[in-house]
């Protein structure tokens, strides 16, 4: 009784996994051997087993490490983020530059039609704005002391912070050019919105770059006609307005003494033969003669 249950149990399937079997690999012509492996069931099992899970790990990190995962629904590439970051710097820098150049272009115009000059920033109510009423004088002590100054450093050479050369009191050393030989008929007022001078000449009179510099605008506008004005260094610009004709185009760029127009009455605010010349520094209209000589 006991042998026919040994018998049983090996014929079980999981004690013929254990039984060994041969390989063998020979030439089919000769029959020569020329290999031979001793395999179990279990071996090869375990051999299958083995390989797969290699394989399955290698796979998993190849999609977890390279680009390849790229090409699965619901990976992403891990720079998107970035990228979006700096696409969004890029906007907003570009939102700012052109919120910068529209007020500029504001400006500009406003000077060419004779109005003031309003900043992106409001103006405190404790400032104030006729000029022609502020008293406030130098004492003679502090005018020496400046005036010393200004002697010893006049022509120092100097770096700044950004590592630009600069010669002290430079804009000082500025020539500007007459822009047209005739008589001032209307003197700068800001107390009466003047902001320039009014120079009466002869018929198709040449008007002369004040100093070199690059067309800003030329153009016509209904109130004052055919206008140019001119870029200078230092923050200058130069505005000649009711001329007949332009004889540059924006960009163009001039140099001192360059004719630019002919002296006209166009627009509606001219009142005959004559050129209304503005000076313009840091954005506010200055008097030309404290520049030039006429």
């Amino acid at each position: 009784m006991k042998a026919g249950n040994k018998e049983k149990n090996k014929d079980k399937w999981y004690y013929k996994l254990r039984d060994k079997y041969r390989l063998v690999i020979m030439n089919d012509v000769t029959f020569e051997e020329r290999l031979s492996f001793r395999l179990t069931r279990l071996n090869v099992i375990v051999l299958l087993s083995v390989t797969t899970v290699l394989l399955i790990g290698l796979t998993t990190l190849i999609i977890a490490f390279t680009p390849l995962r790229e090409y699965i629904p619901g990976y992403t590439d891990v720079t998107l983020r970035q990228r979006i970051y700096e696409l969004q710097s890029r906007t907003d820098s570009l939102e700012r530059i052109f919120y910068e150049k529209d007020i500029y272009l504001q400006n500009i115009k406003n000077i060419l039609e004779g109005k003031i000059v309003e900043d992106s920033l409001a103006m405190p109510d404790t400032v104030s704005k006729n000029f022609d009423t502020i008293t406030m004088k130098r004492s003679p002590e502090d005018s020496i002391l400046r005036q010393q100054f200004e002697e010893h450093n006049r022509y120092n050479l100097y770096y700044d912070d950004q590592g630009a050369l600069y010669q002290e009191n430079s804009k000082r050393s500025l020539n500007f050019f007459k822009p047209l030989d005739g008589v001032i008929t209307a003197n700068f007022s800001l107390a009466e919105n003047h902001l320039g001078i009014d120079i009466v000449a002869k018929q198709n009179e040449s008007i002369k770059a004040a100093m070199d510099g690059t067309v800003l605008w030329a153009e016509w506008t209904v109130k004052t006609g055919y206008v140019i004005a001119v870029q200078h260094q230092f923050n200058y610009v130069t505005i000649y307005k009711h001329n007949s004709a332009l004889l540059k185009k924006q960009g163009d760029y001039i140099k001192a003494g360059d004719p630019i127009a002919i002296i006209g009455g166009t627009g509606e605010l001219s009142t005959g033969l004559h050129l209304h010349f503005e000076l313009w520094y840091n954005g506010s209209p200055v008097n030309p003669l404290n520049y030039m000589t006429f």
